[in-house]
């Protein structure tokens, strides 16, 4: 797989999955901490986990300027593995749930997960960056869109096994307090210590059910306050020491990067090298006018794939929501003895397995077709990965019709609920056709930005593909308003508007981007 590849390329594959794998723990448990962590309803929990996600992507536009300016890509990629170490080891801290004071608790975890904001704006479109000047090189300049295609399912190996150390590490440490895992149960007991006896008879009559069946010791529920009140300390301090695995795979993406670093291009020895000097002669002939045409058109691209985005990553709010909410989740309990492997955070596993086992096919598909001569252009398989991103949200419509709406489902009985949950395998298929979608735009786009961008902005303009990203994560909001809302089918439609809407985007510009990109 990596032959005829530059020989950094494993070595920065290697300390972006460490990363992405610590990351990813985070990311599949966040806003279902958020909301049993505060009893913060799904709308609110939104706005921090937007904020949170525009802010990583925002902030790897500051980290591509300082290592521009500072022409130190490895030393800014060094301290971003640093900060998030620390962010992450904030956030593990235990604290009491219910909070005391939600403003000062809410307000240290923002803390740490702004510190951890930062350090991934140095890290990762710095990275990327290093990635896309090994392939500046004439002798590999053909491999660069193979070569993110390879780096982006390292990333995913990672990705897929996170999401099994965060449940497992929470549902561990809800059986030693001899619980078991209910995805229902943070709710119904916040919104039972908030209205006591004056909450639903039927909302009542579940959280009472949910409580006797998850005692593993067999113990009846006597009093509805305390056991509300210790599910909830136990179930949040399982999330925070899942968040402490995390501190463990940043230690070994940094001790990867640090024995591989000098393996990566060095931007800061331009011109001490023959190859170097090549891409700085080009660099000098490039026009003002050319580089203004190359800026113009990978803004054409960040201003379309800012609608992917907002969609793509439904997956850790909204479509974590379905899963809770809607999914049978008693079909995938996978017992270990000493945890279960079991909730609604299993589903951000299938995406980056479907990563991983697709993207040998992807790029066995484009070699042949470029051996024929049929290859599409990177914008073409741009648009053609808008387009299949918008059928993502038609199939999970069309299950979606038949099923109440958020607000109906407080009302329904325990054995009302379980007779509408849809089969998991909804969810495999909507992630498949998702990441089918995510293959044809992120590598491609990755690599679309190291070849456009003029040479001595590519830093730059690596932060600006992340700030698109940003822009559609700082919106993720409207998904959370639209499931509480308005009939599930309607909320999964915008979607397929805003996709397939960029889809059409893309194609009236695709003779423009093609000659820009030549």
């Amino acid at each position: 797989m990596f032959k005829d590849h530059p020989k950094g390329l494993i070595s920065a594959a290697l300390a972006n999955m460490g990363e992405r794998f610590g990351f990813y723990i985070m990311m599949a448990i966040l806003t279902l901490f958020i909301s049993s962590k505060f009893g913060l309803s799904e709308t609110k929990a939104g706005y921090v986990y937007s904020a949170f996600y525009a802010s990583i992507y925002m902030l790897a536009l500051v980290g591509g300027l300082i290592a521009d300016r500072t022409r130190n890509y490895k030393g800014t990629i060094f301290a971003g593995l640093v900060l998030m170490a620390v962010g992450y080891l904030l956030l593990a801290i235990p604290t009491p749930t219910p909070v005391p004071d939600l403003a000062v608790y809410l307000t240290l975890t923002c803390l740490a997960l702004g510190v951890i904001a930062f350090g991934n704006g140095l890290f990762k479109g710095n990275l990327q960056a290093l990635v896309g000047q090994m392939y500046d090189n004439p002798e590999y300049t053909e491999k660069r869109d193979a070569g993110f295609q390879i780096f982006y399912m390292f990333i995913n190996i990672g990705g897929f096994f996170a999401p099994f150390i965060a449940i497992g590490v929470r549902n561990w440490w809800l059986k030693v307090h001899n619980f078991d895992y209910n995805a229902s149960l943070p709710e119904l007991c916040h919104q039972y210590i908030n209205e006591g006896a004056a909450m639903p008879a039927e909302a009542i009559s579940r959280l009472t059910e949910y409580a006797n069946k998850v005692m593993l010791d067999g113990t009846v529920v006597s009093g509805l306050d305390s056991f509300a009140n210790r599910y909830l300390d136990v179930f949040n301090a399982g999330f925070q020491y899942a968040f402490g695995a995390a501190i463990f795979a940043m230690l070994i993406s940094l001790v990867i990067y640090v024995i591989n670093k000098h393996k990566f291009a060095d931007p800061a020895r331009k011109g001490k090298s023959d190859t170097v000097q090549t891409i700085s002669k080009e660099e000098i002939q490039m026009s003002a006018q050319e580089i203004r045409q190359r800026i113009y058109a990978l803004f054409a691209v960040f201003g379309v794939v800012i609608f992917f985005w907002l969609s793509f990553h439904q997956n850790g709010y909204s479509l974590t929501y379905f899963a809770r909410d809607y999914v049978n989740l008693d079909i995938i309990n996978i017992d270990l003895g000493f945890t279960s492997i079991k909730g609604a955070e299993i589903f951000q596993s299938v995406n980056p397995f479907f990563v991983v086992t697709l993207t040998p096919l992807v790029m066995w598909l484009f070699g042949a077709l470029k051996r024929k001569g049929k290859e599409p252009s990177t914008p073409m398989k741009i648009a053609i990965g808008m387009g299949i991103a918008a059928l993502a949200y038609v199939f999970l419509m069309v299950f979606s019709f038949a099923l109440p709406a958020k607000e109906v489902l407080p009302s329904m009985s325990v054995s009302a609920l379980d007779a509408m949950r849809v089969t998991p395998w909804v969810m495999v298929g909507l992630y498949f056709i998702l990441t089918v979608a995510e293959l044809f735009i992120s590598p491609l786009g990755l690599s679309f930005v190291s070849k456009v961008a003029p040479p001595h902005l590519q830093g730059l303009m690596q932060g600006f593909w992340l700030a698109a990203t940003a822009i559609g994560n700082a919106i993720l909001f409207i998904g959370g308003i639209l499931y509480t809302s308005v009939p599930l089918w309607l909320c999964w439609f915008v979607f397929v508007c805003a996709t397939g809407l960029s889809m059409i985007v893309m194609l009236s510009m695709l003779k423009w981007l093609e000659r820009v990109s030549r």
